[in-house]
């Protein structure tokens, strides 16, 4: 997962060097966003991953009744999560520079990878259920290893739909 994280940091650091000013403001492959904006949604999947994991560990621990329900309620909640997710990565993404992003995505790795190194084996396997309707790279049921490798998932998935350069990548 080290790995994976530090290949995810390299890329978006290759993504922001390559991109011009032309490029950024030119509609993506298959979603509503700019390329500059589907760049921080890009990153906003790593920075949910602290918040994930804190309520993986608590929700964890209580019967899975709970986490079902839990992920039930949210499942209902999916279209003011969408409007939300659209709306932030709009707005961060018009607002922050390719410099601040990049130094998010610095920090945030750095981040997951020292709670990477403090989670026990036996802490990976723990888990909780998820809403499935909000990504999909959420499974009904996420240990905290999936949670670890959902951000760069998600990554590698939007990359194919910027289209900087000569089209997507």
């Amino acid at each position: 997962m080290h790995a994976d994280l530090d290949r995810a940091r390299a890329t978006f650091h290759e993504l922001l060097d390559s991109a011009g000013p032309a490029d950024l403001g030119q509609p993506t492959n298959g979603t509503r966003w700019t390329n500059k904006q589907l760049l921080f949604h890009m990153l906003l999947g790593y920075l949910i991953i602290p918040a994930l994991l804190t309520l993986a560990w608590l929700l964890s621990h209580l019967p899975a009744s709970l986490s079902r329900a839990f992920a039930r309620l949210l499942n209902v909640a999916t279209r003011p999560f969408d409007a939300m997710n659209y709306w932030a990565a709009r707005l961060a993404g018009n607002i922050l520079t390719l410099q601040r992003m990049g130094r998010m995505f610095d920090c945030i790795t750095a981040v997951l990878h020292r709670m990477l190194d403090s989670t026990r084996d036996s802490e990976l396997a723990r888990g909780m259920h998820y809403p499935t309707k909000w990504d999909p790279f959420f499974t009904d049921f996420m240990t905290v290893a999936d949670i670890f490798r959902f951000p760069t998932r998600h990554f590698d998935f939007h990359r194919r739909q910027l289209t900087l350069e000569d089209g997507p990548l």
